[in-house]
């Protein structure tokens, strides 16, 4: 019984074959993009808009140099909304529950910002290392830390991730069996954990899109 609760979570296969790359391509495809023979509709518009407007709210801190990164940032961001809330819906698998995933995205993405801050910047991104005001004493072990607080960072958030979905998957499956099974032993307690499922669910919902 425990084993079933955590087999959502296996990559599924097909004769042996996995399909783990099918589940990663299959949000792509309910997100076609407009040719030029192509009438946009309401759908489209909607869609175009919700691009645009949050392109737009993310580049608003950033300056011209850093509105090269719009395109894979806004790519990402909406890839990882759609597989996200995919993966809700019943008997599906969300490929970000997966530890080796997201690290394969946070790592990249990580090396890519630090290599480039160092280049363009140098002296801010080695000062971020030592706070202002540090008495001298600790300056080493201030600069060890934070180093090693810089370098662990895409492994530490990738695991925090992938915990926050899967706890949450967890929680919606054990709710979901106990309001199943005391829906013909009792019906009320039945109907409070169907209420407190619907809440999860809102919040699961909540979170993955944050």
């Amino acid at each position: 019984m425990n084993l079933s609760f955590f087999d959502q979570f296996m990559s599924p296969h097909l004769l042996g074959i996995p399909l783990i790359l099918i589940s990663l391509l299959f949000p792509a495809l309910l997100l076609p993009s407009p040719r030029n023979r192509w009438v946009t509709n309401r759908v489209s518009t909607l869609q175009s808009w919700l691009i645009y407007t949050t392109t737009k709210q993310l580049m608003i801190p950033l300056d011209k140099k850093g509105h090269k990164w719009a395109l894979i940032l806004s790519s990402l961001m909406i890839f990882l909304l759609s597989i996200n809330l995919l993966g809700l819906l019943p008997y599906t698998f969300t490929p970000t529950t997966q530890l080796s995933m997201n690290l394969a995205l946070a790592f990249p993405l990580w090396l890519a910002t630090l290599l480039t801050g160092l280049r363009n910047q140098p002296s801010a991104s080695l000062g971020h290392l030592l706070p202002e005001g540090t008495p001298t004493p600790l300056i080493p072990a201030l600069i060890m830390i934070e180093t090693t607080s810089l370098l662990i960072r895409p492994l530490a958030l990738g695991v925090r991730l992938t915990a926050n979905l899967t706890a949450g998957h967890l929680l919606i499956q054990l709710i979901s069996t106990a309001t199943a099974v005391l829906f013909s032993i009792m019906p009320a307690i039945s109907a409070l954990t169907a209420c407190i499922l619907l809440l999860l669910t809102i919040l699961e919902v909540a979170v993955a899109m944050i």
